[in-house]
């Protein structure tokens, strides 16, 4: 099986192709025709198994089927390196189509965050407090959020942020696309999905 016959469009396929992809794995395989259908997923993937692939690359295809402003997609990670991956990864993918990310994160300046935010950010990939943080001082707006990942809820669980993140979630629209992505799946986290999958 290769990424084509996943539903993936012609540029999708020679994004993969040009970093090296020739195969999908297998949550690439399974989550990746979910995310195109519009439908929730609940993903169990250890780290390094391709998942952030298994979600960036349809949200980009999807993206670009109807453009519209505003925030548009949100990723919440449990650190800064695992958000700087992500935002890297997102590039590497995005080549050329716009819809700028940016990196909200703890530790980093956060008037040039508000400053990079207001520069037409369609996706944001954030750590919860620093989010939290700008929600409250209203630097961003997530009214028009289509698509929230969570990746590595398990982690996001065990280093106490799901206050955070139920207090975020409060903040955006109730008709999204939900993506959850853990390398476990402990009853905590199967009980907090149930919440808002």
């Amino acid at each position: 099986m290769n990424f084509s016959q996943l539903g993936l469009a012609e540029a999708q396929v020679r994004a993969c192709e040009s970093l090296g992809y020739t195969e999908p794995t297998p949550i690439q395989k399974q989550g990746i025709p979910v995310v195109l259908s519009g439908q929730d997923l609940i993903g169990c993937a250890e780290t390094g198994t391709g998942k952030t692939a298994a979600f960036l690359l349809p949200i980009i295809q999807k993206l670009g089927e109807k453009p519209r402003p505003g925030v548009r997609v949100l990723v919440l990670a449990p650190t800064r390196e695992l958000t700087t991956q992500i935002h890297k990864n997102y590039r590497e993918f995005n080549r050329g189509k716009g819809n700028r990310a940016v990196v909200v994160i703890g530790g980093a300046n956060m008037r040039t965050q508000i400053s990079e935010l207001r520069r037409d950010a369609a996706v944001v990939i954030a750590t919860p407090g620093r989010l939290l943080d700008l929600i409250e001082r209203r630097a961003v707006s997530l009214a028009a959020v289509e698509f929230l990942v969570l990746d590595e809820a398990d982690r996001m669980l065990d280093m106490g942020f799901w206050p955070d993140v139920r207090r975020i979630l409060a903040a955006l629209p109730e008709k999204r696309q939900t993506l959850l992505f853990s390398a476990t799946m402990p009853g905590e986290v199967l009980k907090l999905t149930q919440e808002f999958l």
